[in-house]
């Protein structure tokens, strides 16, 4: 068995005693990760801000998803996104959003 453990560990990348183990980072280590992830998560809200498009897409494709249930997840994401009209009503959405955060504002 534990052969097959140390098989899995070596498939994943995971290398040494430690592997995932929580504690396998320094403080330093673990701070520094800290802030990378604070960062990176301030930077793709920022991001998201600039380009609500990728809200609507998103909100969008998980609606239909939901509403419609399909058999094949991926036919029906490759028929949603290759929508000729796909452009046409994110543009919407997007004008739909700015129209009440203006109202909020």
């Amino acid at each position: 068995m534990e052969k097959d453990t140390q098989h899995d560990r070596n498939m994943l990348g995971i290398e040494g005693s430690e592997g995932h183990h929580l504690g396998a980072l320094t403080d330093e280590q673990q701070t520094n990760l800290n802030k990378f992830k604070i960062r990176t998560r301030i930077e793709n809200e920022k991001y998201l801000r600039d380009h609500p498009e990728v809200s609507c897409l998103i909100t969008g494709f998980l609606g239909s998803i939901l509403q419609q249930r399909p058999g094949s997840v991926r036919e029906f994401a490759a028929s949603y996104f290759s929508n000729p009209e796909l452009k046409e009503n994110v543009a919407l959405q997007v004008l739909e959003v700015k129209k009440k955060l203006m109202r909020l504002t």
